[in-house]
């Protein structure tokens, strides 16, 4: 298993997205996902990361926007059948120490309620349930977290 930063404009990475648009579209009605689209990834104040397995196979994925003032995880997905083998903390890792490097005093990120999952590893990772933050309304299909970068 490896994890590097690349470009999100490749297939591989096209079909993670859509797989995690999927996902998400099944749990909330479309004005509740705030995905980023490839062309906003591809913007020079993000971070994209890809997780491939052994055979080099893009099976998980991961971006950190950075702003003056934080930090924001986006696009957290790794395929269920990688699941289970430390990749999502992996990425969590990556994505928070490129955050830590250009500077940012903590990390922010909106999930839904409805993905236990990844409120658990949210949670493990030092993620506390914070307010809204940014632009985003206070919607109860919203949850924000927050993570210090001391």
């Amino acid at each position: 298993m490896t994890i590097a930063f690349e470009t999100p404009d490749q297939p591989e990475v096209h079909a993670l997205i859509a797989e995690l648009d999927t996902y998400l579209l099944d749990l909330y009605p479309p004005e509740a996902v705030y995905a980023l689209d490839v062309r906003t990834l591809l913007q020079p104040h993000i971070r994209f990361a890809v997780a491939r397995d052994a055979a080099g196979a893009a099976v998980g994925c991961g971006a950190v926007v950075l702003t003056p003032e934080y930090g924001e995880i986006k696009r957290m997905y790794v395929r269920p059948a990688a699941r289970g083998a430390g990749m999502a903390r992996k990425l969590m890792g990556a994505l928070e120490d490129t955050a830590r490097q250009a500077g940012c005093a903590h990390l922010v990120l909106e999930t839904g309620p409805d993905q236990p999952e990844a409120l658990a590893l949210y949670e493990r990772n030092g993620f506390e349930r914070c307010g809204p933050y940014g632009d985003y309304p206070d919607d109860p299909l919203s949850v924000f977290m927050r993570k210090p970068l001391n």
